[in-house]
């Protein structure tokens, strides 16, 4: 009776071990699959954002107007004509200096409407929120139809001053959904703590507010300026005969044997703003107070103040 006991016991503990090995490897065998997928998502995805800018910069060096395998040869003749290009310069100089002007503008108007919203209680906040958040929502298409009626309406000739100012009413709302975003997890109390230690209110906002809002701003002023150097819809209703360098890439790609100076100049772009991207964060996480968190700050008050 004894050992038909245990010979029982043994084989029910032979059958859970058994089925804790099989359950171990489903588990196992659900983990690989979740992984594999997420790894082929990410890969799509990537594929996706990255392969056209990817098969853009190849051809750029490609010498053919054709894209197509197998390459022709290397070349940088289209380089040379793209810099050559009297009218690649003006379209870049123009849109260089509309994004530079409203890239300020829309930091200054997108952080008060940050502030604005997030920081005070009023009657017509939601209203209010919603108004400045509209551009965000409503297509550039219809947002530059509209400005042409305007301007036509209000018989204001177009020129870069006009692609300017609609740039900053497309742009700041972006601005302040970032700076927002970010005021939002902003504590309070380290303001007042700032004010209590003999800070004087303008003191607070540069000292402690400000460095906590440096990476939120500078995001706001990367996208800011991208919005506006890479707008086609806006720019195009309301620049009149001014040339940017989207109405340039748009104007020119109608002739296919341009289609190689295109890529050439736009691989050039698209370097140097990933350049300034990097620098941009390199600056933030390099500036003092840049990698404090928002735990660091109340010991380090009574240091700012002093300083």
């Amino acid at each position: 009776m004894a050992r038909s006991v245990a010979d029982v016991q043994g084989g029910l503990s032979s059958r859970l071990a058994a089925r804790a090995q099989a359950a171990a490897a489903d588990a196992r065998l659900r983990d690989a699959l979740a992984a594999l997928l997420r790894g082929a998502f990410l890969a799509a995805v990537l594929l996706l954002l990255y392969g056209p800018l990817a098969i853009l910069v190849v051809f750029a060096f490609n010498d053919s107007i054709i894209i197509a395998l197998p390459f022709r040869g290397f070349t940088l003749r289209w380089f040379g004509e793209a810099l050559g290009n009297p009218l690649v310069r003006e379209s870049l100089r123009n849109s260089l200096g509309v994004a530079a002007a409203i890239t300020p503008v829309s930091l200054v108007l997108g952080t008060l409407a940050a502030f604005g919203v997030t920081r005070f209680r009023f009657r017509a906040r939601g209203a209010v929120a919603g108004l400045v958040a509209a551009p965000l929502v409503v297509p550039w298409l219809l947002i530059g139809v509209g400005a042409l009626l305007f301007f036509n309406r209000l018989h204001v000739p177009l020129s870069l001053r006009t692609v300017g100012a609609m740039h900053v009413v497309s742009t700041f709302p972006l601005v302040a959904a970032i700076v927002s975003a970010r005021l939002v997890r902003f504590d309070p109390a380290l303001e007042e703590a700032g004010l209590d230690l003999g800070a004087s209110p303008w003191e607070v906002l540069r000292l402690v507010v400000f460095p906590q809002l440096a990476p939120a701003l500078a995001a706001a002023a990367i996208f800011a300026f991208s919005w506006s150097f890479n707008n086609f819809e806006i720019s195009f209703f309301t620049a009149g005969f001014e040339l940017t360098f989207p109405i340039w890439v748009f104007s020119t790609l109608r002739h296919a044997q341009n289609l190689p100076v295109v890529n050439a100049i736009s691989t050039l772009v698209s370097a140097v703003q990933v350049l300034a991207v990097y620098a941009a964060w390199r600056i933030v996480r390099g500036r003092p107070g840049g990698r404090r968190t928002a735990a660091e700050v109340p010991e380090a008050i009574p240091e700012l103040i002093r300083a």
